[in-house]
């Protein structure tokens, strides 16, 4: 069957859960990643076609779509920052909200003095997204990154080895520490924030196949992660040093309130690209 052809149908068939575009759209990463095609050789070569055993991969695919299974966990990678990342049920799909935070934190952080070191800890490291786009775009940085969970750590060292990255891993859960064993310039964390409460507005391929573990937090205790990462950045930022977050875009105001209570300064709160409050960063007050 001509790939041309076959589009269509790949498209009218998932039209009950997917607009046409993201349909589309997912036809076209297939065509790549499996068939190293792109849309342009579609474009310039109409009698390209598909064999029988490629129809049968592109049925499993489809069927697998209909469950609402995340496209790049049937693929099982991702892009973000300009980087390929392995994804799996271990870790979160990172998204482009956080694309927008790294960019934050590297305009923010580039270094004309070569001569001088970073130092950053990625807390909730997950597929190892954040901590190995700064590593990668901050030469001059020494970067660490820490999880509760073995199997996301040894997705992230994969990535870290895929994208050439030196990353010192820590397994170890945040709320369980007193203290860090190092000083840091830059602390970031995109925790879980998302509260049961707002399950109703989480779509079924997240709510079904993504790790609640790195999604959900208590409702009665939304910002426990928060409270608890800025009290380990009280003690162990440097002077000067800078703490980056993502956060529930309902909790903005109140994520605001509980840095200025703990004497934060230089606080700033930043909408994403769909106009949410999504991140958030402040300074250490006083020196170590």
């Amino acid at each position: 069957m001509k790939i041309k052809q076959y589009r269509t149908q790949f498209i009218k068939e998932l039209s009950s859960l997917y607009d046409a575009y993201e349909a589309e759209s997912f036809f076209y990463l297939i065509l790549e990643n499996k068939y190293n095609l792109r849309q342009i050789d579609l474009a310039l070569n109409h009698e390209l076609a598909f064999s029988d055993a490629d129809l049968e991969v592109l049925k499993s695919f489809l069927n697998e779509l209909k469950k609402e299974v995340p496209i790049q966990y049937l693929l099982g990678k991702t892009n973000f920052y300009g980087l390929d990342f392995e994804v799996n049920e271990n870790v979160l799909i990172p998204r482009p909200e956080t694309e927008e935070l790294v960019d934050w934190i590297i305009n923010e952080n580039k270094i004309i003095d070569k001569t001088k070191k970073l130092k950053i800890l990625d807390i909730g490291t997950g597929s190892g997204c954040i901590a190995i786009s700064l590593a990668k775009n901050l030469p001059n940085a020494e970067v660490y990154a820490m999880d509760v969970s073995k199997k996301a750590i040894e997705t992230a060292k994969k990535n870290a080895r895929n994208n050439n990255t030196k990353i010192i891993f820590i397994l170890k859960s945040v709320l369980e520490l007193e203290i860090l064993k190092s000083n840091f310039d830059i602390i970031v964390s995109n925790p879980p924030y998302v509260r049961h409460l707002e399950k109703q507005e989480i779509k079924k391929n997240v709510l079904d196949y993504e790790p609640h573990l790195a999604l959900f937090v208590d409702d009665n205790d939304a910002l426990v992660f928060y409270r608890k990462i800025a009290e380990l950045a009280q003690k162990n930022l440097l002077e000067k040093g800078q703490l980056y977050f993502e956060i529930n875009q309902y909790l903005g105001k109140e994520m605001t309130e509980l840095l200025e209570k703990m004497d934060f300064k230089n606080i700033e709160l930043r909408k994403d690209i769909y106009d949410n409050d999504r991140m958030i960063s402040c300074k250490v007050s006083k020196t170590l």
